[in-house]
């Protein structure tokens, strides 16, 4: 019996946590690290204070949300005004949890830092570097962002994992600036973040897809 109500007790908990879905937005497609992109052309410096990443994560019983800064970075625009390669860096340490308040803000923020999830005093970066950027072709292309004008792949460096995701994104260039908008979800664990590690009944709680929001804004080097 003891089991029985152990196997019903577990069984709840799971159909729970399938009753609260991640954010409806496109799966990154994911695979093993490619080379950067190397082009050359004009120096555009990400300005920090105006990027940002936003971050959503999902429980069974709800979500958190917030944002990480960006400690530095650049894109390069060739000659035909697109871009032809770049690079930022995430500032793990910036985590910042926008859904909660005061004693419950700082749990959560120290969880999310500590080696259960980032590490950020080990790893207090993450990296992103392009690999290529394509022009979004919708007649071969599905996105669920609006006004997708590109495919961006790159790198995402997360801990000491690295991974080549690809996403639709919106790009807008001029001479004075750089603008790129993205909504995409990654599987979390593909980059070894695991809650009490790989297959642990208390990581089956939380959603794999963790949401990310990218606002990246980069000014023409003077």
């Amino acid at each position: 019996m003891k089991n029985q109500a152990l196997t019903a007790l577990l069984a709840a908990g799971l159909l729970m946590s399938a009753c609260q879905s991640a954010p409806e937005a496109d799966s990154a497609n994911t695979g093993e690290a490619t080379a950067a992109a190397t082009g050359t052309g004009s120096n555009f410096s990400v300005d920090t204070v105006s990027s940002s990443i936003g971050w959503i994560g999902t429980k069974q019983n709800g979500q958190h949300n917030g944002t990480f800064m960006l400690s530095g970075g650049s894109l390069t625009i060739d000659s035909n005004n697109n871009i032809a390669s770049g690079s930022f860096t995430i500032n793990i340490g910036s985590l910042n949890v926008l859904d909660l308040q005061g004693e419950d803000k700082g749990k959560l923020e120290g969880h999310l830092k500590s080696p259960d999830f980032f590490d950020a005093a080990t790893f207090p970066g993450a990296r992103f570097d392009i690999a290529s950027v394509a022009v979004y072709d919708s007649a071969t292309a599905t996105s669920k962002l609006a006004g997708a004008t590109h495919i961006i792949t790159g790198n995402l460096t997360l801990k000491d994992s690295t991974k080549s995701i690809a996403f639709p994104a919106i790009v807008t260039i001029d001479s004075a600036s750089v603008s790129t908008t993205a909504d995409f979800n990654i599987d979390r664990t593909l980059w070894g973040m695991n809650y009490k590690g790989p297959n642990n009944p208390a990581d089956w709680f939380i959603k794999k897809e963790v949401n990310l929001k990218l606002n990246i804004k980069a000014n023409k080097a003077q």
